[in-house]
């Protein structure tokens, strides 16, 4: 989950109104949305759970099927390796085993041509100028990267420029290089974008990360502007996780989608370096980090040199090979040729730096539990009395927490039309501490599923809310975001907010307490002791809006205010 990457898809001059914030409405009503949903809603306040219903999705299923895939064996389920082909097996043999037909021509896989660089940077990278010189230390002080398939990437005495948070933004008459020559140089750039700081709620979206805050779009924009490289300053608060996140994330093998030009139109250094590292930086130019964040978030902020040069090295091992996702369908009886998506990634970090002596990055909650969903899921189409009429497509993806790999390649790549899919429901990361009251949708208001979604609630009690956190940014973290991107509606939704038996900072709390202690670490391991009456009540409600879906005749819309209204409008005007 988390990292995503919308690599390709806009290009500057259509950036304006696509990179609003998917959170469906500005940041400063998220709160006031969320309380007036809540008070329209009726939920009983008894602290009992919701009967479970005989239709196969159940706690214990998905305790099975999350206890294998997130078992040592598959170790960390990493794309190109031996977790790689025991995850894609298992989840083609279970498909198979429900009696569910291949979706690929003939196959359960389908290939997604990547390149796995192994880049191992110079233990140390030096930056000198102003008669001062800094060394600054891998893993603990920076996490570099490239996407350029060169056995060696060197950077020598490239010009350090700070750009603010990297941004051209003309919808919002904002422009971070205006004036700012770049070319051949390395850029440093701040986390999220310039409404996060909260001192000005109608910059972009406030306190609503857009994707201008995205760390894929940075580079992007960087390249655009003929950088040789960016470096973004990692600040816990605003990134929504903390250091440790981007070194399990970053280190080691990284895998990219294959392209003819083998990474060329990249900026030929990715990387982060640590808040303290960027305000030692600040320092040895003679410059106070704190004031240059500040001038960086106010209207009017103009880059500038730091009269710094970088030199570093990155080592590579390139391998262009092909990576799976697993597709699997239930053919319609009446619609055959219309398809629902249910989708949820099958990879996480696979091996890594050992933590408490355990090296294998589980990825039970993220995201065994997404995949264990799918197949109870199917299990409950296979269980019910009435066939859906429309095909029901099951989609486990790849290359989640490369930047969306499987689900972009799949988007771009369909295995069955655009025009005739109804819609995708995502699962990803579903939670382990009991019932919940509420449905909690990222990216409410974009469409027309809010209500499907709030129907399936009712009939369990449960009251819908947006996401409260959109500061994170997590609408474009999660594999929902590529079927979006071209025009396919969307459904991301589980329970995070309240719990029907502790409350609400119970919920809160335990939210808190996963992305602090177990995110993208070897701690996130399958737990006997956890309760998962709650994933299987999330796994249930989608099950029941994919039930309503495949029923109708109709297609669900984006809403008027969506930026992907006419992209679907345009992709459904032939059919």
């Amino acid at each position: 989950m988390r990292f995503s990457s919308l690599r390709g898809w806009l290009v500057p001059a259509a950036a304006g109104l696509l990179l609003a914030s998917c959170q469906g409405k500005n940041s400063a009503d998220s709160e006031t949305d969320s309380r007036t949903v809540i008070r329209n809603e009726s939920v009983s306040t008894d602290t009992a759970s919701v009967p479970t219903p005989n239709d196969g999705i159940t706690p214990a299923l998905l305790a099975r099927h999350i206890k294998v895939l997130a078992s040592d064996e598959f170790q960390g389920r990493r794309p190109f390796t031996v977790g790689e082909e025991k995850t894609t097996n298992y989840l083609a043999a279970e498909f198979k085993k429900l009696g569910l037909k291949p979706g690929a021509g003939g196959s359960y896989f389908q290939a997604v041509p990547l390149v796995e660089i192994v880049g191992t940077p110079d233990s140390v990278a030096t930056v000198t100028g102003n008669g001062k010189s800094l060394t600054l230390k891998y893993r603990d002080d920076f996490m570099f990267l490239t996407e350029y398939e060169q056995p060696t990437v060197a950077i020598k005495n490239s010009p350090l420029v700070f750009a603010g948070y990297g941004v051209t933004a003309p919808e919002y008459g904002w422009d971070d290089y205006a004036g700012l020559d770049v070319k051949g140089k390395t850029v440093v750039v701040l986390i999220n974008d310039p409404g996060n700081a909260g001192n000005d709620s109608t910059l972009f979206k406030g306190k609503a990360m857009t994707y201008y805050g995205r760390w894929g779009y940075k580079y992007e924009e960087a390249a655009r502007h003929g950088a040789t490289g960016l470096l973004i300053i990692h600040d816990t608060a605003p990134a929504s996780y903390p250091w440790t996140v981007v070194q399990s994330s970053n280190g080691g093998a990284k895998l990219r989608p294959q392209t003819a030009d083998k990474g060329a139109s990249k900026v030929s250094l990715e990387g982060w370096m640590t808040l303290d590292a960027a305000k030692r930086l600040f320092t040895a130019a003679g410059q106070n980090y704190d004031q240059a964040y500040a001038a960086a978030n106010k209207k009017g902020f103009k880059g500038s040199a730091l009269g710094l040069n970088l030199t570093t090295t990155i080592h590579n091992k390139i391998t262009r090979k092909a990576s799976k996702n697993v597709v699997a369908v239930l053919p319609g009886t009446k619609d055959p040729s219309e398809y629902i998506i249910y989708s949820a990634h099958w990879d996480h970090l696979g091996i890594g730096k050992a933590i408490n002596g355990d090296s294998i990055h589980n990825g039970a909650l993220d995201n065994a539990s997404g995949c264990a969903a799918l197949l109870a899921i199917a299990n409950g189409f296979r269980q019910a009395k009435e066939k859906p009429q429309r095909s029901i497509v099951f989609l486990a993806v790849t290359g989640e927490e490369q930047g969306l790999l499987g689900s972009d390649y799949y988007a771009q790549h369909p295995l069955f039309p655009v025009a005739s899919t109804v819609a995708d429901i995502n699962m990803d990361e579903l939670l382990a501490f009991g019932p919940m009251r509420d449905v909690t949708i990222t990216g409410y208001g974009q469409s027309e599923l809010d209500e499907y979604a709030r129907a399936a609630a009712k009939e369990q009690n449960r009251y819908i809310i947006p996401y409260q956190h959109p500061e994170t940014g997590s609408f474009y973290r999660s594999d929902h975001f590529s079927f979006a991107k071209v025009g396919i509606p969307a459904l991301y939704a589980s329970g995070q907010y309240e719990s029907r038996l502790h409350g609400k900072a119970y919920a809160e709390q335990q939210r808190k307490d996963f992305e602090e202690k177990n995110y993208h670490q070897p701690s996130d391991e399958y737990d006997p002791s956890w309760d998962l009456r709650g994933a299987a009540q999330d796994a249930r409600l989608l099950f029941r809006v994919g039930q309503k879906l495949a029923g109708e005749t109709t297609f669900p819309k984006w809403k008027e205010s969506s930026e992907f209204k006419a992209t679907r409008e345009k992709s459904m005007a032939g059919k």
